[in-house]
């Protein structure tokens, strides 16, 4: 009996694995689409809308012990303001944005990013996005972060 429950598991481990490195996949392609080209390579409200959750939260630090947070709706009113503050002025191109994973956490159905977030050379921001597995598939629910002093 434990021969067969040992060759039960062998056989269950890459499958999960596998799973485990789809679900990693997808986050990634739900963050890169959603956050990192969404909001700060192309500013842009439809495709943070199909990554991010509308019950989603950014939770952003006010001086110390005091937060406030964010919602989705309130985030891309902000960033359309500045979008249209931008167009009204000439602009320099902004910098490339480059985003490294530094981790993908599963468990079930909840998965956690740490992400540092690059402008050029401009370490910009450390973030920890919150996401959940839904019927549409996984969905940023969730957001506090570090971020960085601007080079002088």
């Amino acid at each position: 009996m434990k021969v067969l429950a040992t060759i039960a598991l062998a056989l269950a481990v890459p499958a999960v694995a596998q799973d485990l490195e789809a679900d990693r996949a997808a986050i990634r392609a739900v963050v890169d689409a959603a956050y990192v080209k969404g909001v700060h390579q192309d500013r842009d409200a439809a495709a943070m809308r199909a990554g991010f959750h509308p019950g989603f939260r950014m939770l952003v630090r006010r001086g110390e012990g005091t937060m406030h947070a964010v919602t989705l709706d309130e985030w891309i009113a902000g960033m359309e303001r500045s979008k249209a503050e931008a167009a009204a002025q000439p602009q320099p191109p902004r910098p490339p944005v480059r985003a490294e994973y530094t981790l993908v956490d599963v468990v079930g159905d909840a998965a956690m990013v740490r992400l540092e977030l690059f402008r050029g050379d401009a370490h910009v921001f450390s973030d920890y996005l919150q996401l959940y597995r839904l019927a549409e598939g996984w969905r940023i629910v969730g957001k506090s972060f570090h971020a960085h002093p601007r080079p002088r």
